[in-house]
């Protein structure tokens, strides 16, 4: 009996890829779910997992080949003869085959914890903290460890009861997503112990080579075909492009990226640290930065050297948003069981904003503009860890009360390191609450490849001129920074004033005016 491997859905308007990589040949046993291949598109790499378990009988297509949705890409037997062959291979199978094995075998009583999955493109994470020491009980779904990757932080669950007799990444190690981190005794002692020592120390060996050194580059990584390609036509050598890929692999939105950088020109080496007395130097404390608080320092920057930033301002009176929310705002939370806060207004003002001036709402991609016919909403969010920025999709088509429950949920999971990585990606614009801190007026900057951010900021009350009398009112400061390589000044200015039009007269949302 054969199966056939075919290619999975890719996305919305995604209609080919590329076959970038075989992980295994024709005869070689597979397990169900272990990953076959990895196509890549022009946006994103997708991995084709395994239907079924057995013995990959034939690649039809090759790596290079460009196939369409649902093509056929290889065929699997199951079977006697498949069934066969799967013992001899299993050492050689992704280590989730291992932990189905343990049952039979002498170490039965020993189970692997192992990596789980860390999100889209993640290959690889720090160990930040141990919760257990080797001898502890643990029960099952306990936490036993936190990851730390460039993006969330990720808390390891004891996937059985018993004792934790070794932990093979100690803190501060960096593990690959496929790595072991410990080993737990389900018979709740350590005599298993010997009779998988070797088998763990050849585990341990593998994953160590597995894992890409920092010293190697790109030497031993297959970059992406249409990555070679386009290099190639361009007269770009891979060490001009940064790969975003496995273990660093250059993919064709690298290349484009390279491209559309601007020239760089040689960093000037960073200059030594002044001499500071004995004393100061007894008192200060050097901490090494976490991976999530390099990445945000490194996109912030690649910000500001790729988009050109100019950010333009308008204020707002609040005093009919205020007021609406004043009178709805229990009878909102009777109804909804979430309150009523004013990130609903100013969502709500921005998607309206956006449909008038739809290049806020576009990015660029190497020389085209891509206008979105929707609204990834990004609340921007600090937390203990750093900024994080968790999107609401599809904020546009969304009620009042539904985007206070997703701000709420997102919130949450953002304070306690529950986002995954799926979760902050595919924004479109941004929203950036510094008034919550008491921030008056500031400049936000872009959360690349977008073109627009909102920057809110504390409500005041000032004198103002109404109808020719001073009066005292509630205003808030607005700033709206944007690419200018794809937004004019008009179009920037236009948005403002529609979102400042928005919340002094809320109504005009209700009335899609």
């Amino acid at each position: 009996m054969s199966t056939e491997v075919r290619v999975p859905t890719l996305g919305e308007s995604v209609t080919e890829a590329t076959v970038a990589t075989w992980f295994k040949k024709p005869g070689d046993a597979v397990a169900q779910d272990e990953m076959l291949c990895e196509l890549e598109t022009d946006k994103v790499t997708v991995e084709v997992p395994s239907p079924t378990a057995g013995t990959l009988s034939e690649i039809v297509a090759d790596e290079g080949t460009t196939v369409g949705v649902d093509a056929l890409l290889a065929s699997i037997s199951e079977g006697a003869g498949a069934a066969a062959a799967a013992p001899a291979s299993a050492p050689e199978t992704a280590p989730a085959t291992a932990d189905a094995a343990p049952a039979a075998s002498p170490a039965g009583s020993r189970v692997d914890v192992m990596v789980p999955t860390l999100g889209e493109s993640v290959t690889e994470a720090t160990v930040s903290t141990w919760f257990k020491s080797v001898g502890d009980s643990v029960a099952q779904d306990e936490m036993l460890c936190e990851l730390e990757t460039d993006k969330v932080s990720v808390e390891v669950p004891a996937p059985t009861a018993g004792v934790l007799s070794e932990i093979l990444a100690e803190e501060g190690a960096n593990v690959t997503a496929d790595a072991k981190l410990a080993v737990i005794d389900s018979a709740g002692s350590t005599q298993a112990q010997g009779n998988g020592a070797a088998k763990d120390e050849a585990q341990s060996a593998e994953h160590a080579q597995a894992t890409p050194a920092k010293s190697d580059g790109k030497a031993d990584v297959e970059n992406a075909p249409s990555a070679n390609k386009l290099m190639a036509e361009k007269g770009l050598g891979a060490d001009q492009v940064a790969g975003s890929g496995r273990d660093g692999r250059i993919m064709k939105e690298d290349v484009l990226k390279a491209l559309t950088a601007p020239a760089a020109t040689p960093a000037a080496p960073a200059a030594p640290r002044a001499p500071i007395p004995a004393e100061d130097a007894a008192r200060e404390e050097r901490v090494k930065m976490t991976k999530l608080r390099q990445t945000i320092a490194r996109r912030l920057k690649d910000s500001q050297n790729t988009a050109a930033i100019l950010t333009t301002y308008n204020e707002v009176d609040m005093t009919e948003t205020m007021a609406m929310r004043k009178e709805y705002k229990d009878l909102f939370e009777k109804k909804y069981g979430v309150r009523l806060g004013f990130m609903s207004f100013f969502t709500k003002a921005c998607c309206f904003a956006l449909k008038e001036v739809p290049e806020v709402n576009s990015e660029i991609d190497g020389t085209d503009i891509v206008y979105k016919n929707f609204v990834h909403m990004g609340i921007a969010a600090g937390t203990p860890q750093g900024l994080v920025v968790p999107v609401i999709r599809d904020a546009d088509s969304m009620s009042f009360a539904e985007i206070e429950k997703a701000i709420a949920e997102k919130g949450r999971r953002a304070r306690d390191g529950k986002l995954s990585m799926a979760e902050m990606q595919g924004g479109t614009f941004t929203i950036s609450n510094g008034g919550v801190y008491g921030s008056l007026m500031s400049a936000p900057i872009l959360n690349p490849p977008q073109s627009g951010i909102l920057g809110m900021h504390k409500i005041q009350d000032r004198p103002m001129v109404i109808n020719g009398e001073i009066k005292i009112r509630p205003m808030m400061y607005l700033a709206l920074s944007y690419d200018h390589r794809v937004v004019d000044g008009k179009g920037a200015v236009t948005f403002l004033v529609r979102v400042k039009e928005a919340l002094e007269d809320p109504r005009r949302m209700l009335m899609d005016l």
